[in-house]
């Protein structure tokens, strides 16, 4: 995979975990976007070279999650189970809702099917159970919220 497609979703990938990273270790945001662009982007893993990150689309992300977290929260919480509360998830479940919540909220610029997919894709790496289906009817209803149809 290669071209913007692929550095886009090697970033969305990169938001994900710097979102991971920030809530588990405390680390505030500029510190996650500055060590991600130092330390992990254009580097071989296990020989391999990575494809190249789209790296102002990734602190876009991050960036834009952590400003509007509360929005992007409120729209998510909107759409979880009678009860639930975002707390109740694994933090790389959070972190892709927050992720793929954000695009659809403030990136009219993405196609809604291209932020579900690419999300449900992500889930799909991190879980083999039920969260990949949860993570894409969460997303499903939230951009129904924000993007009518």
């Amino acid at each position: 995979m290669s071209g913007p497609k692929a550095s886009r979703s090697v970033a969305r990938l990169a938001a994900v975990q710097a979102l991971y990273q920030m809530e588990v270790s405390g680390v505030g945001v500029e510190h996650v976007i500055r060590e991600f662009t130092d330390h992990r982007f254009d580097r071989d893993v296990e020989g391999e070279t990575l494809a190249a990150a789209d790296e102002t689309f990734f602190a876009d992300l991050v960036r834009g999650v952590v400003s509007e977290q509360a929005k992007v929260d409120s729209a998510i919480v909107k759409r979880l189970a009678s009860g639930w509360k975002l707390e109740r998830l694994d933090a790389t479940a959070r972190a892709i809702l927050r992720s793929g919540a954000f695009e659809l909220t403030h990136r009219p610029d993405v196609p809604t099917e291209v932020v579900i997919d690419e999300y449900v894709e992500l889930a799909k790496s991190f879980f083999e159970g039920p969260e990949p289906g949860f993570i894409n009817g969460a997303l499903d209803a939230v951009a129904q919220d924000v993007r009518p149809r």
